[in-house]
């Protein structure tokens, strides 16, 4: 038996261990431009592409810093940026002083910034990893991006949670687009760039995982740029008649009115059928949100049923 005097030290110590962060001795990962060492679990993180900073939210993480702050809230909006987490420049050329100004444990960058990878690493330990690059496949590499950040955070759980969701969410949405019968079709995913010209989303990109997920067929066969996509005009779009056309918003203004006359969208088969479909945004280029995202936008789109018109 221990005395009270004993039951209390030995109460004490396990509460002190208990707050120690999970890194008690050093751990490490392999990245992009080599080893990265951390001795305790990082709390102040800062995040230097918008796939990086969606991954910390999802975890459950607040950024200090981020680059391009306000485009985030604009582009990406989900998951939600507190207010408060400071900019720390551009995601080209994000500015070193604030970076080093909000004492940083843990910087999360990618391959575009390999160049300032050793400055940044004079900041804090630095983390290089790139969901997009030649001959990559996005959805597997962010999905390795956030179990890996996990680790690194002790939020090991919680990636887990989160791509399960993703999963769950998808074979949902499946089951309404096979129970409606919606499945049937190809579909081409694009965004409006002018009256003439669209991104079409292609197989080798982020938005594929959502796609074949949902069993559906990519009408556009081509493999695109290491982003996922290819620029083309209207009339690229021709030979796939079977197709729907889902566009992704925003659009520019008076883009309907323009199409409504012009013979390239006029004549395009889906058009003529009233298979167009427009869905909210989604960010093509982050991490493993926006599959589901577009997941979901995609089935409530193609329930509600489609038209010849671009709003």
């Amino acid at each position: 038996m221990f005395t009270r005097s004993e039951r209390f030290w030995r109460y004490s110590a396990a509460l002190l261990l208990s707050l120690v962060p999970v890194l008690t001795s050093a751990a490490s990962w392999q990245h992009e431009q080599g080893t990265l060492t951390l001795d305790k679990t990082p709390e102040r993180v800062i995040a230097l592409n918008w796939a990086a900073t969606e991954a910390l939210l999802l975890l459950g993480v607040t950024p200090i810093g981020v680059a391009d702050r306000d485009g985030y809230n604009a582009w990406v909006r989900e998951p939600e940026l507190p207010e408060g987490v400071a900019n720390v420049g551009t995601r080209v050329a994000p500015s070193l002083e604030a970076i080093s100004e909000l004492k940083p444990d843990l910087i999360v960058t990618s391959s575009e910034m390999a160049p300032a990878a050793n400055l940044l690493e004079r900041i804090a330990p630095t983390y290089v990893v790139s969901v997009y690059k030649q001959g990559s496949r996005p959805f597997e590499k962010a999905s390795s991006m956030l179990t890996t950040l996990g680790e690194m955070l002790n939020r090991e759980e919680r990636a887990k949670s989160v791509l399960n969701d993703i999963d769950q969410t998808l074979q949902a949405q499946r089951h309404r687009l096979e129970n409606a019968g919606l499945t049937d079709r190809p579909v081409a995913l694009v965004n409006f760039l002018d009256d003439r010209h669209v991104r079409v989303y292609a197989p080798n990109g982020l938005f594929q995982r959502a796609l074949n997920a949902l069993g559906l067929e990519n009408a556009w066969p081509h493999s695109g740029n290491y982003w996922g996509f290819s620029v083309v005009g209207l009339e690229a779009l021709s030979p796939y008649q079977d197709s729907r056309i889902i566009i992704i918003s925003p659009t520019l203004p008076g883009l309907s009115d323009t199409l409504a006359n012009s013979p390239f969208w006029t004549y395009l088969p889906p058009v003529q059928r009233d298979q167009v479909y427009q869905i909210d945004p989604v960010w093509p280029f982050g991490g493993v949100f926006p599959v589901k995202r577009l997941a979901t936008l995609l089935a409530e789109g193609l329930l509600a049923g489609g038209s010849d018109n671009v709003r």
